[in-house]
């Protein structure tokens, strides 16, 4: 009508057996790989994250050449291959958007350096240590052991906290409630004494021990909040679990209870 190809004049229909024929054979090759990878996986499982890796890439490809073969066999003549190549790059630069999001923030972070490998951070509900800074994304290794990864794009909008920022040491709070009629002087002490005989406080740095009125389980409570330095951010657990531990042990041995709800007697 205006002189455009029409899709009828795009696309070799004497040859679409030809394309099914392809695509039937690119989808029996992409599960034979996969099969093939779990055989393997099952059979050297230290190599099984390796091989699974090698089969995801091998699919990829699979399916890529596959593609590629369907389309040179439909497509006929160059205007159908500029008009796939448009469409392409369309769908390639929408997706390349986030990515090239990311890089600049990549390069932002390393510059301003909010954090740095080996800190500890918390960034909406993850906490953790960040174990890698890349140009896309940031990795995060949570205590129980999972990685997270962080597109950096993230990072230019959200809120992220840093403990240590790039030092080895850091500050831990630890919270102790008792009853609000419990000897508080001694609890103190009690605190104390757990606080700076630990093996992993650092005591060259600042310590507290605080105390504020709080409402513990809906029952009024003394809060004894113990502040301190760990040696090494990789102690942190170990820190507030020593501290806690013999806490509650000598709370314990000398009755010093816990918030309850007071009786009086008529």
């Amino acid at each position: 009508m205006n002189g455009e190809p029409q899709i009828t004049e795009l696309i070799n229909f004497g040859n679409v057996p030809y394309a099914v024929l392809i695509i039937i054979v690119t989808v029996i090759v992409a599960r034979f790989t996969t099969r093939t990878a779990d055989q393997l996986g099952s059979r050297f499982t230290d190599k099984r994250l390796l091989i699974h890796q090698l089969g995801s890439f091998v699919r990829f490809f699979v399916y890529f050449l596959g593609a590629l073969g369907t389309l040179s066999v439909l497509l006929s003549g160059t205007a159908a291959w500029v008009a796939v190549g448009g469409a392409a790059a369309v769908s390639v630069g929408f997706a390349l958007k986030d990515l090239v999001s990311s890089l600049v923030a990549g390069l932002v972070i390393l510059v301003d350096r909010p954090f740095q490998v080996g800190d500890r951070v918390s960034f909406g509900s993850w906490y953790g240590e960040i174990s890698h800074i890349g140009l896309r994304s940031v990795r995060l290794v949570t205590l129980d052991d999972t990685q997270v990864t962080i597109p950096n794009n993230l990072f230019l909008t959200d809120v992220v906290a840093s403990g240590n920022a790039g030092a080895v040491d850091m500050m831990i709070q630890m919270d102790f409630h008792i009853g609000i009629d419990q000897d508080l002087e001694r609890a103190k002490t009690l605190v104390r004494e757990a606080l700076t005989s630990s093996r992993f406080v650092n005591l060259s740095r600042p310590w507290s021990v605080t105390v504020s009125e709080a409402f513990e389980h809906g029952c009024p409570a003394l809060r004894l909040r113990a502040k301190a330095y760990v040696l090494d951010v990789r102690f942190e657990k170990a820190f507030e679990t020593d501290v806690t531990e013999r806490v509650a042990e000598r709370f314990h041995a000398e009755g010093i209870g816990r918030p309850a709800i007071l009786h009086r007697s008529v």
